[in-house]
């Protein structure tokens, strides 16, 4: 049976969010200011406060086009203004779809405080499409024609979300957001140590720049108050440059692997790679010419519906994490529609699926930073990057350790939103049963995709590239099979 909750209750329950939503536009909530979605605050507070997200997602909304041209052989030189191309185009999408994120155009938009990104739970359908396509331009532009089909029928789906609404309480999107934290911890430690493919990852020098942001970082958010507590993310990672800086004047900055060869260390600062940028660039549309073919369509699209409810459980996990209360259903789907023709935007323009990312709902639940201003001084940012190379290239060339030594205390603030979600809601033995086995089975089997090498080719596809999908399909089959906890209760009386 599925958890349904009189139609009276619910009427009522979205009528106390609405008005916790609409409290934003009191003079109460602007005097707020960072910690209030509408609150008023000058440029000179937004921008460094909207530069600390920016900062928090640049390399993860970069990594993923990296990875997919890889396994479509578009990594060389004879692919290098291509891929070129597609990390500039992937920099100013990001900015403009957050922007429709932030403030909504129509019933695009959730007006959330979320910062949208190329996301990385598609990496692993996206590889295996490139493999049975033989790879090359024809496999990346049938990813993109996959994505722009994918894109508007989760934009679709967003238009339906109230009704399906039921299948998302709160023991479901806490799952969710839950196993989202979950999945991002390892890649939190990985970037600590200097990134896992570094040839010096979990060097002394790695470690010790990444703990130098976290103490920085911590002493920042609870020894201040106010604006610079809000900062304390980028305050850290300032100091992990100038950290790295330093440590380049007084440190060997290559060494020699087992093979004799030597190279250059993971936390080095590559300012060859800024003063080679250029100062402005025009995005192109349509690098790549998509293509559409059911190969890659029929996987994708599976991986769009698994998207919405990633999405679902993102905003559910801002809006709890940073604004204390639940999300509403207006926000809900217009984020979701939002999601979805903003992944379909991207494709135009050779870019991955856009969507929510949860690197930096993490952020907002450790800072309680909601502001809408200062959000969308980081989206301006990520446009301005878009066009400007050379300020791109400055983010870009951050040492993974610097981003870890943040990384970590952010994805683990996920976590925590997460079981608050979960337990808005009474513990019943129903609920326990739900997130144990949603854990335990779904994301367990999809964090150790190598259970799955005996199924289906379809079923490894979609629930072996990651925990998060198997958690979420689990979480909701098993809210629509269990009876109520009041229908047990009622059997038992019976007996």
């Amino acid at each position: 049976m599925v958890d349904e909750k009189p139609e009276a209750v619910e009427q009522a329950q979205e009528k106390d969010c609405s008005a916790a939503a609409s409290e934003e536009t009191s003079g109460n909530a602007k005097s707020l200011g960072v910690f209030s979605f509408e609150g008023d605050m000058s440029l000179a507070q937004a921008i460094p406060l909207g530069l600390q997200h920016v900062l928090a997602m640049f390399v993860g909304n970069l990594t993923p086009l990296l990875i997919v041209t890889g396994a479509c052989g578009l990594a060389g030189a004879e692919f290098a203004d291509v891929q070129l191309a597609l990390l500039q185009n992937a920099m100013w999408i990001a900015g403009v779809v957050t922007l429709v994120q932030l403030f909504g155009v129509g019933p695009i938009g959730g007006r959330v405080p979320i910062i949208m990104g190329t996301s990385s739970g598609f990496i692993g359908v996206f590889n295996s499409v490139a493999a049975s396509m033989g790879g090359g331009l024809l496999a990346y532009g049938a990813i993109m024609g996959a994505s722009i089909i994918g894109g508007l029928f989760e934009g679709v789906l967003g238009f339906f979300l109230k009704p399906l609404r039921r299948f998302f309480p709160a023991v479901v999107t806490g799952t969710v957001v839950l196993s989202i934290g979950l999945s991002l911890i390892s890649v939190g430690v990985n970037t600590f140590g200097g990134g896992a493919s570094a040839k010096d990852f979990g060097s002394f020098e790695n470690l010790c720049l990444a703990l130098v942001v976290l103490v920085v970082i911590l002493a920042v958010k609870h020894a201040t108050t106010g604006f610079l507590s809000a900062s304390s993310i980028l305050v850290g990672i300032i100091v992990g440059y100038i950290a790295a800086g330093i440590m380049g004047m007084v440190l060997p900055t290559t060494g020699v692997d087992a093979n004799g060869v030597e190279y250059t260390k993971a936390w080095v600062l590559n300012w060859d790679k800024v003063a080679a940028a250029a100062w402005f660039a025009v995005p192109n549309p349509l690098p790549v010419a998509p293509v559409f073919d059911m190969r890659a369509i029929a996987p994708v699209l599976v991986m769009f519906v698994v998207t919405a409810v990633e999405t679902v459980g993102d905003i559910s996990g801002v809006t709890q994490g940073g604004m204390n209360r639940e999300a509403t259903d207006k926000e809900l789907s217009g984020g979701v529609i939002c999601d979805g023709l903003g992944s379909t935007a991207a494709a135009l323009f050779g870019v991955l699926p856009n969507t929510s990312f949860s690197q930096n709902v993490g952020l907002v639940t450790m800072t309680k930073m909601v502001n809408r201003k200062a959000l969308a001084c980081g989206a301006v940012f990520l446009i301005l990057c878009g066009l400007c190379p050379k300020l791109g290239a400055v983010v870009s060339i951050m040492p993974q350790s610097v981003l870890g030594g943040a990384a970590v205390i952010m994805f683990a603030s996920i976590v925590v939103s997460g079981i608050q979600l979960i337990t808005r809601e009474p513990l019943t033995p129903r609920n326990l049963s739900i997130v144990s086995v949603a854990l335990g089975l779904g994301y367990g089997i999809g964090a150790n995709p190598a259970v799955l090498a005996g199924a289906p080719q379809m079923v490894s596809l979609i629930f072996g590239g990651s925990g998060i999908v198997a958690a979420a399909a689990m979480a909701i089959i098993l809210n629509i099979v269990l009876p109520k906890d009041k229908d047990i209760t009622q059997s038992d009386a019976d007996v």
